[in-house]
């Protein structure tokens, strides 16, 4: 494996992990924000208001997306098989 296929390998692997992780992070950090927004308002500081809206909006996520993240993850994997198997040659 030259120099050059695996810059492109980890390059690829970062990419999937920006696409599959960012709309994760992005929902829990919006979540995170109208909460903390919410409790500094009401002055109501339970760590479990937190907590529940983001694990319920990621599951919401991960059930509406989570095909698509199989699938990219799948793709990817599928890839470095068949790059796997032009090395030996």
């Amino acid at each position: 494996m030259t120099q050059d296929q695996a810059l492109s390998v980890f390059k690829d692997a970062l990419m999937i992990v920006l696409k599959i992780g960012g709309p994760i992070l992005a929902i829990s950090i919006l979540i995170g924000l109208v909460v903390s927004i919410l409790q500094a308002a009401t002055q109501v500081h339970e760590q479990t208001l937190s907590f529940v809206p983001k694990l319920l909006a990621i599951a919401a996520l991960l059930l509406f997306a989570g095909g698509w993240m199989m699938n990219t993850v799948i793709d990817f994997a599928k890839q470095l098989f068949e790059l796997m198997a032009t090395l030996g040659k």
